[in-house]
């Protein structure tokens, strides 16, 4: 099973891709961003992990971004 959640936000620079798994890590290097910790795709990727589950983001600068994830059915 597949799952995506699709924005239409700035969108992610491609040299920032890699890292944004990263605890601690913001996209925002001003500080524009105040409300977030940098701390929910971190914990979300570790759930994952642990799920063995296979999950990603696409993403291009002006049109958003898609973050995925894919867990095997369980019957």
């Amino acid at each position: 099973m597949r799952l995506e959640v699709k924005d239409y936000g700035p969108g992610i620079e491609k040299e920032h891709l890699a890292y944004i798994w990263d605890r601690y890590y913001k996209v925002d290097p001003y500080g524009n961003n105040k409300t977030g910790t940098g701390l929910g795709l971190n914990i979300a990727s570790q759930i994952l992990k642990i799920h063995d589950a296979k999950y990603g983001v696409e993403s291009e600068v002006g049109q958003g971004s898609t973050f995925w994830f894919e867990l095997e059915a369980v019957e």
